[in-house]
């Protein structure tokens, strides 16, 4: 047991804690800021819909989180100018991280340029100090190799970080994506150790065990030294409780994942 709740300790500041309910409102979005610093550390970020940044970066001044929003969400569309656009407006309202979906339908076709280009313009308009993390929907891309060719797409186009999933398909984080999506990181430090690359896994990631899962498989792809709020994010809504709940020695409830 003490070994889970030294995970959960690690693992509480890397949670985007999320929600991207379709009938998200205001109060929730308040419940959601007022969730984010607890009495065991503050969770990395949160992660909302963009109409939300504005009021969630008022309601989180001061506390150090940082705000993530979506664009291009969930279907990864191919009207690049409408998703440049969306992600400039977020930056105005105050979004310091930017969770874009990648064309993975288009990509999937074999349109590779398209897809970068798009996750291109996006990390053009963005400042220095936001993050862009591209989420490839690894559970609609399927084939392992078409997944690691994606990582790499979205890494040489400007990806701060890659990310599995929406959370709204049928097949959202797995194990077997992120080992694949961890390799293609380490593949791109060794070619460049000065860049950072990130991992988000997202979808479905709702215990400690489950969170322990992909520590132990980012520790054994990166080295024990590599996790940390800017290299990994679980993009989760029911994870926090989760973690709180073996923290404090209380049988958690599984809540949703994205």
């Amino acid at each position: 047991m003490s070994d889970m709740i030294e995970t959960a300790k690690r693992a509480l500041g890397l949670v985007d804690l999320t929600n991207l309910n379709e009938d998200c409102t205001e109060a929730d979005i308040t419940s959601l800021t007022g969730r984010t610093v607890t009495d065991h550390g503050s969770v990395a970020a949160i992660c909302v819909w963009p109409r939300f940044v504005a009021q969630a970066v008022r309601e989180l001044t001061g506390t150090g989180v940082k705000v993530a929003t979506v664009v291009n969400f969930p279907t990864g569309g191919i009207d690049t100018a409408s998703v440049v656009a969306e992600t400039k407006q977020a930056l105005e309202d105050g979004a310091d991280e930017i969770d874009l979906v990648m064309p993975y339908k288009a990509f999937v076709e074999g349109r590779k340029g398209f897809v970068e280009e798009q996750i291109i313009r996006v990390r053009e308009v963005l400042p220095e100090d936001a993050l862009l993390k591209v989420i490839l929907e690894t559970g609609e891309i399927k084939d392992p190799l078409l997944i690691h060719a994606a990582a790499n797409v979205a890494i040489a186009a400007g990806a701060d970080f890659i990310k599995t999933s929406t959370g709204k398909v049928a097949v959202n984080a797995t194990l077997e994506a992120a080992e694949i999506m961890l390799t293609a990181i380490e593949e791109a430090r060794r070619d460049d150790p000065e860049r950072v690359i990130g991992f988000k896994p997202a979808g479905g990631i709702r215990t400690a065990e489950d969170a322990a899962a992909y520590l132990a498989l980012a520790d054994r792809i990166m080295g024990h030294n590599w996790v940390s709020a800017s290299t990994f994010r679980f993009g989760a809504s029911g994870l926090l409780d989760a973690l709180i709940d073996t923290l404090e020695g209380k049988d958690s409830v599984e809540g949703q994942g994205y």
